[in-house]
């Protein structure tokens, strides 16, 4: 653990505690506002959270180089999760579009 600053460590855990709250709440608004659409936010923002852990548990184990996949991992889950954003924002908006077009 002494890879990482006690403040640097406050800032990813913090981070990651953000992300999943960010992750609920999305998912509270798809269901207070009767939108389940915007559930495939929350469900695209998972692989970058695992990405957040993968990062975290490798500076945990001090970085040790046995443990170097997991940065190959956590930057693949980056790009991963860009794309699963990319894709559910895309969602969001093509799904208002269409109930734009519908008539009422």
């Amino acid at each position: 653990m002494h890879a990482l600053s006690l403040p640097t460590w406050m800032i990813h855990i913090s981070s990651v505690l953000e992300w999943m709250a960010a992750m609920w709440f999305i998912w509270q608004f798809a269901t207070v506002t009767q939108r389940p659409v915007w559930r495939w936010l929350a469900i695209g923002m998972f692989p970058a959270l695992v990405s957040a852990m993968a990062a975290c548990t490798w500076h945990l184990f001090d970085n040790a180089p046995s443990l170097a996949w997991l940065v190959t991992l956590q930057a693949a889950l980056t790009v991963g999760g860009n794309a699963t954003l990319c894709l559910a924002a895309w969602w969001i908006w093509r799904h208002g579009q269409v109930s734009a077009e519908s008539p009422e």
